[in-house]
């Protein structure tokens, strides 16, 4: 708690210093935005999905201001390339007004940064400042709003620093023909454009999303929905600034993606007590109800923290009486396949930690998996790491390139199981929230050290194998209060947690609050809720009826309280619960009313 409170301190103060304002320009100084007024419109300016529009009321001074409405996907986000010199100190400031309004420099070839705040109705004044890099040529500078938020205004915005201008300078580029488009998979588009020029990066644009560099004439663009239709543009860019942009391209990523398919549209998930009974009592295998779509193996575990070497055995008969013989389990998990169910070996759980620290504990992993699948048929594979064997190494700052051996080595063998047991394969995890929504605010030890890092440490692997993905049902039990997409800290038990967890996986959010590394939404087909089925199975137990709200916000966006969601999803995928044992000892309460819901 003494950590938590020194964290918000110290990020309460960075805001602070955000707000106050600049030094005053020195003598040589220049404002290099061009129509930082918005007096000529939006020259200058391009905003994500046409979100941004000039409006002659309120301004804070002139006759004009930006007004840029979020939607959707979309931030609202307008940015403009600026010619900057090398190893030179600048200040960015605008004036703003909005829910969440955010100002910020990318490119940079420093440390990018970016400033936020709240002040809806009122103008006020965000400032931050940076250094370029040694062969810095130009940054982009951007103002964006926040998903689901009402409109924001934005004015005078100015970069105040050295003048790089003078006789020589060179044009801006052409803008970049030839812009192709091909899906590559469900969550992927390859562009490729002819070089153009005097560019030395170019700028994808995407609508919906915020513009990224690159510095070749194609790349690979990740992270989207499947069966959706994407339009692409891009622009050139050198010292003098950025042409206009292309003419669009369009492609339509490919049907499927998350690997295991033959879920029913609405999927009940439950753990198996195999190898215990922790105090529920025994089931077989045979006596599993027909509710449940997905049965969890509870639980493959390491011979040791960091062997890789992954054991399964059945419950003992002195602590399972009634447990069946091999050959009935096996027996009884091929007539749940035939009835169209899927098994799979979950490994870890709180006692069964594993760490994947080197290649060979990665391949002793990968074969000893694989062994317990093959044994029994199974069809696939449930990641419940818990406590310690996820953790991000000090400098370890971007998901999106993990560096962390326990993370890279723990992708690379999923991977290698779903590349053996092929399209049908499938693929669940089961983090708790400290390792996925707390990456919203904190992400591994920090850029500073000092921080828990376990925090958001299950990101760089969702994000990973997004594509593999079958389902992710995030443990909203056993949880600490929790900052959602409002800024607000949830807590569970009811269905405002759910609400808010489940908000942030199908939304997307900043990790670490960097909006320029945003983890992207999963799709609705591939999210679950998970909770406890009784107030012995869990912290965090959510009686039917929140449950049954929280379906209701998230699916029809009704019953939503007071927290507004960032969409409606029809098509999220269901429940999980701990457990198929405790939910029996309850008297089948939590599937029951899963059933009820979904017309089961």
């Amino acid at each position: 708690m003494r950590r938590t409170w020194s964290l918000l301190t110290a990020a309460a103060l960075a805001a602070a210093a955000f707000l106050a304002a600049g030094p005053p320009a020195a003598a040589a100084d220049a404002d290099l935005v061009r129509n930082g007024g918005f007096e000529a419109g939006l020259d200058g300016w391009s905003c994500s999905a046409g979100s941004g529009a000039v409006v002659t009321t309120p301004v804070h001074s002139g006759g004009s201001a930006l007004k840029a409405t979020p939607a959707g996907q979309d931030n609202a986000r307008c940015s403009q390339s600026v010619t900057v010199k090398p190893d030179s100190s600048y200040t960015l400031a605008a004036w703003v007004q909005g829910a969440y309004v955010y100002l910020g420099a990318s490119g940079t070839g420093t440390t990018d940064v970016s400033a936020w705040t709240q002040t809806p109705g009122a103008w006020k004044q965000l400032t931050t400042t940076f250094r370029t890099g040694p062969s810095t040529t130009s940054v982009t500078v951007y103002t964006h709003g926040w998903y689901g938020q009402p409109a924001h205004l934005t004015d005078d915005l100015t970069l105040i620093g050295p003048d790089p201008g003078g006789p020589g300078q060179p044009q801006p580029p052409a803008a970049p023909t030839g812009l192709t488009a091909t899906a590559t998979s469900s969550s992927s588009v390859s562009l490729n454009w002819s070089a153009v020029p005097g560019a030395t990066s170019y700028t994808v644009h995407r609508d919906g999303a915020a513009p990224y560099s690159v510095t070749s004439a194609s790349t690979a663009v990740t992270g989207l929905a499947a069966s959706t239709t994407y339009t692409f543009r891009v622009s050139a860019v050198n010292a003098a600034g950025e042409s206009a942009q292309s003419a669009p391209a369009s492609a339509t990523t490919t049907a499927g993606g998350g690997g295991g398919g033959g879920l029913p549209a609405h999927a009940l998930v439950g753990y198996l007590h195999a190898s215990f009974a922790n105090g529920s009592g025994y089931v077989r295998m045979a006596d599993v109800p027909a509710s449940w779509d997905v049965v969890n193996l509870a639980f493959g575990e390491p011979t040791s923290v960091t062997s890789g070497d992954i054991r399964f055995r059945l419950c003992p008969v002195a602590e399972c009486p009634n447990v069946e013989s091999p050959a009935e389990f096996k027996a009884a998990i091929k007539a749940k396949q035939a009835a169209g169910k899927k098994v799979l070996i979950s490994i870890g759980g709180q006692n069964g930690q594993v760490q994947l620290a080197t290649t060979a504990a990665r391949d002793t992993f990968v074969s000893s998996v694989s062994k317990i699948i093959d044994e029994y048929g199974l069809d696939g594979l449930d990641i419940d790491f818990e406590g310690h064997s996820l953790s991000l190494a000090t400098g370890d700052t971007d998901f999106r390139a993990p560096t962390t051996p326990v993370v890279v080595n723990l992708i690379s063998a999923v991977k290698t199981l779903k590349a053996k047991y092929g399209q049908g394969f499938v693929l669940t995890m089961a983090p708790e929230t400290f390792f996925v929504q707390l990456g919203y605010q904190y992400y591994g030890s920090g850029p500073w050290g000092g921080q828990d890092p376990r925090a958001g440490a299950y990101l760089p692997v969702i994000h990973a194998l997004r594509d593999d993905l079958t389902l992710l049902h995030v443990q909203d039990y056993n949880s600490g209060p929790i900052m959602g997409l409002d800024n607000q800290y949830h807590s569970m038990g009811g269905a405002d947690f759910h609400i808010a967890m489940t908000d942030m996986l199908l939304t997307g959010f900043p990790v670490a609050g960097n909006t320029a590394r945003v983890f992207p939404a999963l799709r609705p087909d591939q999210v679950a809720i998970g909770l406890p089925a009784t107030t012995n199975a869990g912290n965090g137990h959510t009686p039917p009826a929140e449950v049954n709200k929280a379906l209701n916000c998230l699916t029809k966006k009704t019953d939503c309280g007071s927290y507004q969601t960032h969409g409606t999803w029809p098509a999220l995928r269901g429940l999980m619960t701990w457990s198929v044992n405790w939910d029996r000892f309850g008297g089948w309460e939590f599937s029951r009313n899963f059933d009820a819901y979904f017309g089961g």
